[in-house]
């Protein structure tokens, strides 16, 4: 590690808190960044390279967080970097409309299939997860002609007013029911219903399936712990929602483009559950770590979007310029080569994982979906958001520091994913399996 441990690390990172939370609420711009769940003085990074990222302090840590997604390729990607400073000398932002945002709709619409299906046939860039899934089910509202919208508890789909009821994430980590600030008769649009349960799926529509406009849904659960689909279940939405008049929202801001180059639907067709959701959202991976997101499907549903139809979205900064030189860099560079890098990588921690926590003796579980996997301190993988909180979640603190302690970052919540990437050399792989047998002898000795 490139800094001595103790008090030089602590007091910086101290002090930039104690700044911090003068003027900004609680210190953070995302609440999960404030160690709520996890206790202590979050980390304030300085830089980052491949897979190792620098704190104010000097401090080097390697990373399971990759930006919670982003850095597909590892930080700082020198080819990434050079197409974004290329970008910027000819403009940050102009408010128009560009070459290259053409060519990252295309290059989006072209990666998403299967054989000759192309679900994906217009896109629409826009800033952020949580604009791209409010605009997705503001067109599905607009397309059905309908008000409700089916959500599953735990999933998280960013923080718009009618997504907030039950979600997971931040809101599972601070342990909040939802938010205040959301009124009553705009939460009372959302319908939310367990996960993985075939039995409330067929409920919720047998009561309002003439009024429900979509199904939004994430297309592997990774915001209350991974929590994979059970066989068939994506599918099965699909299904339901098209018998019902109603849409299939895909929400893939986390898994698209990470999992597999056609993203968790990708990964998922060929296995015999084939199923065509009607809207996607993308996000992380497809903006290369800048701020851009998407959302694409029908043609027919998505030219509903203004100038075009009655459904309304505007953004100055949509199809920014940096962002989609980022996100085009990344998305080229994603190549089957480092997607066979992030797999294996994923392989070796997970595996890593498991046994340190088996030869400890504590009671876990490793959900995967892709190379996409967390830690649960439960003894069978969680199948929804009800299981997922009863696991003994008190045993990750101390299993977080003791990984900190000995130089590898983890995600402050044991309700997120761990992300690998196609920079994670041996080197790196091999602090993570020496830091963990430590930090499982630690959640051994945990208590509530």
């Amino acid at each position: 590690m490139s800094a001595e441990r103790g008090v030089s690390v602590t007091d910086r990172n101290d002090d930039l808190f104690d700044a911090a939370r003068a003027v900004i609420p609680g210190g953070v711009n995302s609440p999960v960044r404030a160690y709520g769940s996890v206790g202590g003085t979050p980390r304030f990074l300085a830089s980052a390279r491949g897979a190792r990222v620098t704190d104010a302090a000097g401090t080097e840590y390697v990373d399971l967080v990759a930006s919670w997604g982003p850095a597909l390729l590892g930080h700082t990607h020198p080819i990434v970097v050079e197409a974004v400073q290329e970008a910027a000398t000819r403009g940050l932002s102009f408010g128009a409309p560009t070459e290259g945002e053409v060519e990252l709709a295309e290059l989006i619409a072209d990666r998403v299939r299967f054989g000759e299906t192309r679900p994906v046939e217009r896109v629409r860039l826009v800033s952020t997860g949580t604009e791209a899934t409010m605009t997705a089910i503001r067109l599905a509202r607009g397309a059905t002609g309908r008000d409700l919208l089916v959500k599953f508890a735990g999933h998280y789909h960013g923080h718009s007013d009618g997504l907030l009821a039950a979600a997971g994430s931040g809101v599972a980590t601070l342990a909040l029911p939802g938010s205040a600030g959301v009124p009553a008769p705009i939460a009372a649009q959302t319908l939310v219903i367990d996960y993985n349960d075939p039995d409330a799926l067929a409920a919720v529509f047998a009561e309002h399936g003439p009024r429900i406009a979509a199904v939004i849904v994430e297309a592997a659960s990774a915001n209350m712990g991974v929590v994979p689909p059970l066989p068939g279940f994506n599918a099965l939405i699909a299904e339901t929602a098209h018998a019902h008049g109603a849409l299939m929202i895909l929400d893939e801001v986390l898994t698209g483009f990470r999992v597999h180059p056609a993203g968790f639907w990708g990964l998922q067709q060929g296995t015999g559950e084939e199923y065509q959701p009607d809207i996607f959202t993308f996000g992380k991976v497809v903006g290369g770590g800048m701020p851009l997101a998407a959302l694409g499907g029908r043609a027919d549903i998505m030219d509903l979007l203004a100038p075009l139809g009655p459904v309304y979205q505007a953004g100055t900064l949509s199809g920014n310029p940096l962002s989609v030189a980022a996100g085009l860099a990344t998305l080229k560079l994603a190549t089957p080569e480092a997607y066979a890098l992030v797999d294996a990588a994923a392989d070796r921690v997970a595996t890593a994982l498991d046994r340190a926590l088996t030869d400890a003796g504590v009671v876990h579980t490793v959900p995967r979906a892709g190379n996409l996997f967390g830690v649960a301190f439960a003894p069978e993988v969680p199948r929804d958001y009800a299981q997922a909180q009863a696991q003994e979640s008190f045993r990750y603190a101390p299993f977080f520091h003791a990984m900190r302690e000995q130089g590898v970052a983890l995600p402050p919540s044991v309700f997120e994913a761990w992300f690998l990437t196609a920079a994670h050399t041996d080197d790196d792989l091999a602090v993570i399996e020496q830091a963990l047998p430590a930090a499982a002898a630690a959640a051994a000795s945990a208590t509530a």
